[in-house]
């Protein structure tokens, strides 16, 4: 009892600029998703924390991760950790892909696994991986992509572009919110692999696949969106994307002006997955069409969006002026994410559905 409650102390301190839900203190919806997180991860992690000053933001991204993750179907787990990693890789975010390329040394192979840590897709030796980790680590750039066929049957396009929207989505909320790093960054090579070998170890019991659909009776069902027609092969994955989607928009709705949300669209109407670059003036460009005390939300918003390792404390500083609630932090942020993640979700439908009007 002890030594669980040191190890939640030490996790819960990893999140930065909100106060997260205590597991003693949790109620309703948040002590429902703490319960099924427990039960298949041993423990309520950094990413679920982090949502947990919003309960249907923190239902709508649990079910958005485990089902398309953590559930058995069509794609087994070693693939979609990979698949999970390489977005990592893609999103510039080293807890992440501490993670996920942890979780593959139990799962597939360490060499593979620190060639995606690497970002070097075409070293991965397997040689059913190495096509699938290529397209995901580009999977958010459409241009790259162009004129290929999908590395992958059909029947598997929702879990695997399920795992490419949640770690669009969850990637840009740890940058934000979480440490930098799951792992010592001063760690040598040969030790870095030996703690990854470790923790494989302790993780094994949480890398297994689980019964579809658990997380589902946590939000009422709502309609497939059209630009979530990708998910349409997989009733439970479906219904996971339908729910989480309409959640994480009815955030936004609550925490997020108007005006600033027209902003955020009008610019993922024109990215095509595009680095911003360290300046960030093209950010302070676009604020400035906004009322002056809606800026430092577009801020947010905007950065979260397409340059989340960009968010640093004076940004939530000068949301926070006018803003002091951890909700309100927390649902912007997640529709912002959510906004990119769903632009790159919408680049993979299937061959024979239209594409979402732009």
């Amino acid at each position: 009892m002890l030594a669980s409650r040191v190890v939640s102390s030490v996790v819960q301190r990893q999140v930065k600029h909100v106060t997260p839900v205590a597991r003693a203190a949790a109620e309703g919806l948040v002590a429902a998703v703490y319960d099924q997180v427990e039960q298949e991860m041993r423990l309520v992690i950094p990413p679920v924390l982090l949502h947990s000053p919003s309960p249907e933001v923190l239902a709508a991204y649990w079910m958005l991760m485990r089902e398309p993750l953590m559930a058995a179907g069509a794609v087994d787990r070693a693939t979609k950790e990979a698949v999970a990693a390489a977005v990592s890789v893609a999103n510039i975010c080293p807890y992440c892909v501490d993670m996920h390329s942890t979780g593959m040394y139990d799962l597939a192979d360490a060499d593979d696994a620190e060639a995606i840590v690497a970002d070097r897709p075409g070293d991965v030796a397997d040689p059913t991986l190495r096509p699938l980790v290529h397209w995901a680590r580009i999977a958010h750039l459409p241009d790259e992509q162009a004129g290929s066929a999908a590395p992958f049957a059909e029947e598997q396009r929702a879990e695997l572009v399920g795992v490419v929207v949640a770690f669009h989505y969850l990637t840009r909320m740890v940058n934000v919110f979480l440490a930098s790093f799951l792992l010592p960054p001063r760690l040598t090579p040969a030790a870095r692999r030996r703690l990854k070998h470790g923790i494989s170890l302790l993780l094994s019991p949480t890398l297994r696949e689980f019964p579809a659909g658990r997380a589902l009776p946590l939000l009422p069902a709502t309609p497939l969106p059209t630009d979530a027609g990708w998910a349409a092969g997989s009733e439970t994955i479906a219904g996971a994307v339908a729910r989480a989607y309409a959640a994480l928009e009815a955030a936004g709705d609550r925490s997020v002006p108007p005006a600033v949300r027209a902003l955020v669209h009008q610019f993922l109407a024109d990215w095509r997955g595009e680095e911003t670059g360290l300046d960030r003036q093209w950010c302070e460009d676009l604020v400035e069409r906004l009322p002056v005390r809606q800026r430092a939300a577009g801020r947010l918003a905007l950065l979260t969006a397409v340059a989340s390792y960009q968010v640093d404390e004076s940004v939530v500083a000068e949301f926070r002026r006018d803003h002091p609630g951890d909700r309100e932090l927390v649902e912007v942020a997640a529709w912002a994410s959510l906004a990119a993640a769903r632009r790159v979700g919408a680049w993979h439908l299937a061959p024979d559905r239209a594409a979402p009007p732009q």
